[in-house]
């Protein structure tokens, strides 16, 4: 389950889109010509799907249809510009439109208390035999650049006193080198329950993070984005809030001046 919100910002951060759920391109559908011509009477149209067809009668009329069939098959599509529907639908152009964009993402994911990862990278994820595989549709690894700012980021509610270390960290990308990559952050996540002096419990985690930049150099080259990786501990840390009675109060202040 998860509630996430996309804004496709410029390059001075201003707003130029935002849309609910928003991780990929929106489907586009248009009726299209057979092969550049007219349709004859009563013909229908079944475009190719470029040798991911997983029947002889499969169509794939739209450039989003492609993009998936070659998705199911595990199968990355480099080149959307030798695809028929791709340049009908104008695919190609909105990509260099949206050259040197960037986006503002916010919402919640809930996950399961085992080890795993949540990233933002160009393009959209694979599963292929087990493995991760990423579509990079039209994207060039070393045009992308990954500098971002993490205004908040916590794991579970929030809770008196808890400190999220990753909130208004900023990273920025060396613009003379040009190197992209991937940065990736090593999360650690402990379980923590704190209970308040009527007794109330909020069961939330706490963090630790270390972090790593690795270049998009040699074979084979990382995908570009930003990484969370993330493990829970099997230790649990539980606060409890607690008054002080006047006696014990006056014993530490007396143990204090005593020495």
């Amino acid at each position: 389950r998860h509630d996430i919100m996309k804004k496709r910002i410029d390059h001075l951060g201003n707003v130029i889109e935002s849309r609910k759920d928003g991780v990929g391109s929106p489907k586009i559908e248009r009726p299209l010509q057979n092969h550049g011509g007219r349709l004859d009477h009563n013909e229908v149209y079944c475009g190719s799907c470029y040798g991911s067809e997983e029947s002889d009668d499969q169509c794939c009329n739209s450039c989003e249809e492609v993009r998936d069939s070659y998705r199911k098959k595990g199968w990355a599509l480099t080149n959307v510009e030798s695809i028929d529907q791709c340049k009908r639908e104008g695919f190609v152009q909105r990509l260099k439109d949206e050259q040197g964009e960037g986006c503002n993402i916010h919402g919640f994911v809930d996950v399961n208390k085992v080890a795993g990862n949540f990233h933002f990278a160009p393009g959209k994820s694979l599963d292929h035999a087990f493995n991760f595989l990423q579509d990079m549709l039209n994207f060039q690894p070393e045009n992308y650049n990954i500098s971002h700012k993490i205004n908040k980021l916590s794991f579970g509610k929030e809770f008196p006193g808890v400190v999220n270390p990753l909130d208004g960290v900023e990273w920025k990308q060396e613009q003379t080198t040009g190197l992209t990559g991937m940065y990736q952050y090593f999360v650690k996540v402990v379980p923590t329950i704190y209970t308040d002096i009527r007794g109330r419990k909020i069961h939330s985690n706490q963090f630790s993070v270390t972090e790593h930049f690795r270049e998009a150099i040699g074979l084979p080259r990382p995908p570009p984005g930003v990484y969370f990786f993330y493990e829970f501990s099997p230790i649990q840390v539980d606060f409890t809030e607690e008054n002080t009675s006047l006696l014990h109060f006056l014993t530490n202040i007396c143990a204090i001046v005593g020495g």
